[in-house]
This record gives C-alpha cells, sequence and structure tokens, in this order.
C-alpha cells in the first residue's frame, strides 16, 4: 500500500513537471522531454496522456521541427509558475491593481488574492511584502522596471532595514543610503519614498534612475511620515519646476480632479469653496492658460507674480479680439 502511495505520488510530480517543462518554451521533442524527466519516450507519450485526460490540450507533430506542444484549451487550465515567475506576476497584478481602468484593477485584485492563496509560504511572505509597500496616484503604461529591484526595495520597506544605491546628482553618480518607506506608481514611473540619511530629510527617488542597488542589514526604527503617494505626487507635479502656482477653483472637485492628469498636478478639496489646484511650470504662462481651458472660475493663490500674467494675457486677448473684429 505505501509502495503504491509513492509510486503514485511520483507519477503526479512528474506529470507537473512535465506541465511545467510544456508551458516553459513552445515545442519540445520527445526525446528532449524523456532526457528532461529521466523516464523513456514511452513514459512521456503515457505522461501526455494523462495530461489529455486532464484537459490540457497537448499536440503532438512530427517530423523534421516536430514534437510536444501545449495549445489552447476552452477553459483556462491550471499554471506552474517558478520563484522569478510568481514574484514578477505579483508586480504586474500590484501595478494592475493600483490602474485608473476600475473593472482592470479590481480583475487585478481577484489574481493576486488567488496567487496569494496557493503560493508556498516564503513566496507569500514577499508577495504580501509588495502588496504592503506599494502605492499607487495614477495608472498608466510604466516604464519597465527590473523587477529584482522592486523586490529588494519591497523587502527592505518591510524588513525596516537600510537601503544604499547609486543615484545621479549634479556631481555624478553618488551613492545614497536611506530609510526606505514605501514604493509607489505613477502613471508613468515608479519611486521610493524614503528618509535620506545624509540630508535628514525626506526625498523621493526614481526608481529607473538607481543602480547598485542593495539592502543592507542595518535596521531603523520608522519615523512618522508623509502620505507617499501624496507625496510623491506633489513633488512630481510642482516642486521639480521652477514655479509652484495655486488657484481655487470654483468647480466640485471630482470633476476638476477629472479634468487634470495625476501627473500634471495635485487637486485638493475645499468643500463649498470648491477645490485648490496645486501644479508647476517653469513658465507661468503655460500652466495659466492650462487653468484658463479647464472653463471654471478660478481665483490665483499663489504666486503674486502669476495675478500681473493673468492682467498682461487678458490683455493680449483682448487685443486679439479686437483686431479680429477689424
Amino acid at each position: 500500500m505505501t509502495l503504491a502511495s509513492e509510486d503514485e505520488r511520483g507519477t503526479t510530480e512528474r506529470v507537473l513537471t512535465l506541465l511545467g517543462l510544456l508551458q516553459q518554451r513552445q515545442i519540445w521533442t520527445g526525446p528532449e522531454l524523456a532526457a528532461r524527466l529521466g523516464v523513456t519516450s514511452r513514459t512521456v507519450r503515457r505522461d501526455v496522456e494523462r495530461l489529455r485526460t486532464l484537459g490540457y490540450p497537448v499536440h503532438a507533430s512530427q517530423g523534421v521541427g516536430g514534437g510536444y506542444q501545449l495549445g489552447p484549451g476552452q477553459d483556462l487550465p491550471p499554471l506552474l509558475l517558478d520563484d522569478e515567475e510568481a514574484i514578477a506576476t505579483a508586480v504586474s497584478l500590484l501595478v494592475g491593481a493600483g490602474g485608473a481602468v476600475a473593472s482592470a484593477g479590481d480583475a487585478a485584485l481577484r489574481a493576486l488574492t488567488k496567487l496569494d492563496r496557493v503560493l508556498p509560504t516564503r513566496l507569500r511572505h514577499e508577495v504580501r511584502a509588495l502588496a504592503g509597500s506599494v502605492e499607487s496616484f495614477a495608472g498608466g503604461g510604466r516604464e519597465p522596471i527590473d523587477p529584482k529591484v522592486l523586490m529588494t526595495l519591497a523587502r527592505a520597506c518591510r524588513d525596516e532595514v537600510e537601503v544604499a544605491f547609486a543615484y545621479p546628482s549634479r556631481e555624478g553618480q553618488r551613492t545614497r543610503t536611506v530609510e526606505p518607506y514605501r514604493l509607489v506608481a505613477s502613471s508613468r514611473r515608479w519611486y521610493l519614498l524614503a528618509f535620506d540619511l545624509d540630508r535628514d530629510d525626506w526625498r523621493n527617488f526614481r526608481v529607473d534612475r538607481m543602480s547598485e542597488v542593495a539592502a543592507r542589514t542595518r535596521r531603523f526604527r520608522p519615523r512618522e511620515a508623509p502620505d507617499a503617494a501624496a507625496y510623491v505626487q506633489e513633488n512630481v507635479t510642482t516642486r521639480v519646476y521652477r514655479h509652484q502656482a495655486r488657484f481655487l477653483v470654483h468647480a466640485p472637485v471630482e470633476v476638476v480632479r477629472a479634468q487634470v492628469p495625476a501627473a500634471a498636478g495635485v487637486v485638493h478639496d475645499r468643500g463649498s469653496d470648491g477645490c485648490e489646484v496645486v501644479a508647476g511650470a517653469d513658465n507661468l504662462d503655460f500652466v495659466l492658460m492650462h487653468v484658463v481651458l479647464l472653463g471654471h472660475d478660478f481665483d490665483v493663490l499663489d504666486p503674486p507674480e502669476l495675478a500681473a500674467r493673468c492682467q498682461a494675457l487678458s490683455t493680449r486677448l483682448l487685443a486679439a479680439a479686437r483686431r479680429g473684429e477689424d
């Protein structure tokens, strides 16, 4: 009875291994599969029949270039993922869960939940590290990032250990040592919000600009941190520019938020007064025209010289209108 049970387990493990191989590449020859599994070609044929019985459409072709191939089926069969594939899938699902399309985000969350339920303990911890360390303030097509770097940073956020990395500055590449807090995904990029030990202040860093990323063994006690997504959004939409402008827009906040891309400005609710729009630009006329085109009444809050730019722009527009009437 015990021997039969062990033989049955061995067959099941071998069939699962065969399924994993068929999912790895498009086509395998019988001898290749036999060599990888350590069995005869006849056993491979039997195992293929077992997969077909379970509903997997395994096709076999003869001649040069022929072999075994896993084809599409009517139902979605289970997938076998190795460790790196599971982590990469979790990263992609987390990005989708923070996306702008509600239906896609819900589906990503459901898939992530299923993945978390079946993962081995060692990988479940890694996925949950990502889930607790990633935020988003907009969805969209983000620039590709090495998943290993994301995982290193996510683990460091979870484990509360310092991270060191090379980062470009005006003086060239410099080593930065930080206490990582959160990974934040924008519409285009990934950022790390961290406490910069050299500058004794909070900073956000573009993950695509990091190199030589390494987690250290030194632990830290978490500090009181700002709201990660809001902090990074305000930084990348205003503080990187020469001018920071603030407007009080007399329109419902949900209407204005739908008009202002998350990567272009921050919209704060101001209750019955409407909302405050904060945006940055190297040219004040540029940001002023964008607010004008929203189509709502507004007041200039800051900077003071922006009011003068309003007057100059209105004078120019009125002059153009008069010339058009001539």
